[in-house]
Formats: C-alpha cells, sequence, structure tokens
C-alpha cells in the first residue's frame, strides 16, 4: 500500500528475461561486490587505530594531545564528506552502472591511503619549504577522499549485492555486508597488535606507522582488477532503458518517495546510534565507566566484535524464512528495551566473561537491523534512483546519529548524567520499531523485481 501511496509502483520496469546466471558466477559476483567493503573499512578504521602513531607526523609537535586532537578532527571531516560521497556516487551508480561506482569507490579509497602512506612529515615541510601546514593539508584531503569513498560504497555494494543476489536468499547474503564491514575493523585492530609485537611503539611513532596505509592501498588495487571482472546486474540493465536524465534524480527521493526515504533516515539514525555505541564508543566506555584497562577492554571488544560479525548471516537467512518487518521490528523493539538495563549492567561488570556477555547481547539484538541495512533499503526502491536511495538518507541519518554516538555519550558523562545517554538511546530505537511497524515487509513487497 505504501508504494502505492507514493508512485512507487508505478515506477518499476517490468523485467524482461535474462540469461541465467550460474551458481558459481553469481558467489563470483556477490564476493567482488562485497570485498571492497573489507577493504574500505579497513583503511576506514586504520585511521583510528593508528593515529596516536601518526599524529606527530602531521602537526607542530609541541603538545602530542593537541596533535591528536587535530588528528581527530581531521578522522570527524572525513564522516561528514559522506554524504556527499553517497550524494555523488548513488547518483553515479543509477546513470553510469553498479559496477562503475564501485570500481570508482574503491579507487578513490587506494588514493586516499596512498596520499597518506607518501606525506612527507610536518617537520620536512617545514625545513624544506617552510610551509609545514602542508603535511595537515594532505592528511585532510586523503581524508575527504575516503570519506567520499566510503559513503558511495555502501550504497553501491548494498545495491550490487542486493540485485546480484537470488530472490530466496537476499537476506543471507546481505548479512555478509556488515560481516565486511566488521571484519575490516578487526583487520586494522589486528594489523595494529602484529606491528607492535614485531617492531615495537619506537619504530611505529618513527615511520612504520606509513605500513598500514600502504597495505591498504595494495589491498584496494587487488578489489579493483576484481571488480572489473563482475558483471553488471540486469536491475541496472532493465533501468538503463530510461534516459540518464531520468534516473539517479535527488528530487524524486523526496517527491515520490518521502516515506521510504524517512523511513531510512529514522531506523538508520537508530541502527547507527547503537551500533557505534556498542561498538566504538564501547572500549571508551568500559574503561572509563567500568574500570576495565586499556588492554583488557580491547580484548572484550575483539572477542564480542568477532561473535557479532559470525552472527550476521544467520540472521540475514532468517530474514528470507520470516520476512523483514518481522526481524526488524524484533530488533529495535528489543534494543529499546534493552538499553537502559544493558548500558547500566555493562557499567558493573566485574569479570571478562561477563563483560563479553554483556557487550555481546544488545549487539546480537542488534542484528536485526545490521544483517537488513542494505536488503531492506533496496527492496524499497525501484532501480532507477535505488543507490541514491539506499545511500543518501543513511549517510545522512548515520554523519548525525551514528558520527556523534560517542561524543553524545561522552557529553552526557562530563555533564554527571551518563545514564540520560541511555534513554536517549532507547527513544531513538523506539522511533525505529515504529518505522518497522509501519513499514510493508520488503521480503513480500520487494521493487527488486529481477531474479
Amino acid at each position: 500500500m505504501a508504494a502505492e501511496e507514493t508512485g512507487a509502483l508505478t515506477d518499476v520496469v517490468p523485467p524482461r528475461l535474462t540469461k541465467p546466471i550460474s551458481g558459481w558466477r553469481r558467489l563470483y559476483n556477490i564476493i567482488g561486490g562485497s570485498a571492497g567493503n573489507f577493504v574500505e573499512w579497513f583503511d576506514w578504521f586504520v585511521y583510528g587505530a593508528f593515529v596516536i602513531y601518526f599524529s606527530a607526523a602531521f602537526f607542530p609537535a609541541d603538545d602530542p594531545i593537541v596533535q591528536q586532537m587535530n588528528s581527530w578532527f581531521v578522522f570527524a571531516g572525513g564522516f561528514l564528506a559522506r554524504p556527499i560521497g553517497a550524494f555523488l556516487m548513488g547518483k553515479y551508480a543509477d546513470i553510469k552502472g553498479r559496477r562503475a561506482a564501485l570500481s570508482l569507490s574503491v579507487l578513490m579509497m587506494c588514493s586516499g591511503s596512498l596520499l597518506i602512506a607518501l606525506t612527507p612529515t610536518y617537520a620536512w615541510f617545514e625545513e624544506s619549504i617552510g610551509f609545514g601546514f602542508l603535511a595537515a593539508l594532505s592528511l585532510m584531503l586523503a581524508r575527504l577522499l575516503q570519506g567520499l569513498s566510503v559513503g558511495g560504497e555502501y550504497g553501491a555494494s548494498a545495491t550490487y549485492v542486493s540485485e546480484m543476489a537470488g530472490k530466496d536468499n537476499r537476506g543471507f547474503w546481505s548479512g555478509f555486508l556488515y560481516v565486511t564491514l566488521i571484519g575490516g575493523q578487526l583487520a586494522a585492530v589486528a594489523l595494529l597488535r602484529i606491528l607492535l609485537e614485531f617492531m615495537g611503539e619506537e619504530q611505529l611513532f618513527e615511520w612504520a606507522w606509513r605500513i598500514p596505509f600502504f597495505v591498504g592501498a595494495v589491498l584496494a588495487v587487488v578489489v579493483f582488477w576484481i571488480r572489473r571482472g563482475i558483471q553488471e546486474t540486469s536491475s541496472f540493465e532493465n533501468a538503463s532503458e530510461r534516459k540518464p536524465e531520468d534516473r539517479g534524480k535527488t528530487m524524486m527521493l523526496f517527491t515520490r518517495y518521502p516515506k521510504e526515504t524517512f523511513w531510512i533516515v529514522v531506523f538508520t539514525a537508530g541502527g547507527g546510534m547503537a551500533f557505534y555505541t556498542y561498538t566504538s564508543y564501547m572500549t571508551s566506555f568500559l574503561q572509563n565507566t567500568t574500570g576495565f584497562d586499556g588492554e583488557t577492554a580491547a580484548n572484550i571488544m575483539l572477542v564480542v566484535l568477532f561473535l557479532f560479525m559470525c552472527f550476521q548471516p544467520l540472521v540475514g537467512w532468517f530474514s528470507d524464512k520470516v520476512g523483514r518487518k518481522r526481524v526488524l521490528a524484533a530488533s529495535f523493539g528489543g534494543g529499546a528495551l534493552l538499553a537502559v538495563p544493558i548500558m547500566t549492567a555493562i557499567g558493573g561488570a566485574d569479570s571478562f566473561n561477563s563483560a563479553v556477555l554483556l557487550c555481546l547481547l544488545p549487539l546480537l539484538v542488534l542484528s536485526g537491523y545490521t544483517a537488513l541495512s542494505a536488503i531492506v533499503k533496496a527492496e524499497l526502491f525501484p532501480a532507477h534512483v535505488r543507490a541514491l536511495g539506499v545511500a543518501l538518507p543513511y549517510s545522512i541519518a548515520q554523519a548525525i546519529f551514528g558520527g556523534n554516538a560517542g561524543s553524545a555519550a561522552s557529553a552526557f558523562k562530563a555533564a554527571g548524567s551518563e545514564s540520560g545517554y541511555y534513554w536517549v538511546l532507547a527513544f531513538i530505537l523506539a522511533c525505529g520499531f515504529v518505522v518497522a511497524l509501519m513499514m510493508p515487509d520488503t521480503k513480500k513487497q520487494s521493487l527488486i523485481t529481477e531474479d
């Protein structure tokens, strides 16, 4: 009904007969479409994992704390670039094709990582030409490239995998997108531990911090090569019969699909805020509130993130059996009810095992959102605006809610009202629950009409 009310069904191009794709070829295409997501997020998280070691290379050496603050400001700048990347790359994917957008996004990430790895230090610029600020400027440029790339990657890869997966297994394959996202985060942390083990902190501060950015650039080249060999989706080929000016039109999201766009913003706000609270912010929470030391907190989160990652395809498969709506509603409703008591319980955890179990529980509940995040968005839009519809409202909501989860939680703690943040999180998740009840079950009413 919702699709008819907004005119969505009238924009669907009837599917035409296409040559069947073999199981192995479909698998290769899906791996190629999602592998870049791993590389993108590896490069994205490497910045945060190694920031303490490279800050001095790009900023004046007066105060290490100021250096790190400046580096985190650059990190935030990359986050703000993500909606721009989603807008540009979403339009590009709807006009030029999913494969073209996937190749371009990973090439941009490669360029950003390589620029960080090769940029001379602040001291070199200052001594050689008297313009030390060029080091920081290069870092900002590289991070903006990475932000544009990540913003564009999600929409293109989510759309491609959703369209390439067979209709009976779309939920299962959708879950692998968050496997690659979390896998990239784990790989960045694992590389840091390896370098610390074999090189030590002194060499990391001096030069070895460049290694992970070189690794990211090389991985991006490999994925670029793989993606040049994947097939275009039948959905895009059908949509390409439309005139280019009728595809990827931004205003169409707000004039023809306002409900769908609103739904994505709301449930991404809840899902993104919860995800960054229970993953990125949780390491600091375990130290500052629970009382664990830094190494123990990091080890807790490594175990939690690995188990959370493994759970994604299972939840996606379950949605293929029972429908998307039930899984989403259970995830947001359960997350809203759990937010206050679970955060309170984590704050009082007194052992490694209890902390792992308590940190894992809300993420398992959240899996009903993370595993379906890509497929539900893709199934709400017809092919000619699908990549833009998936990427833009998602990136806007993430920039506002997901990107600020840690800073908001820290602000509540600094104000002496840490539990206030738990209630805010519960409220935003409750809004997602209401939206999940309003939405159609996209498993039954998918606008991906090709198998």
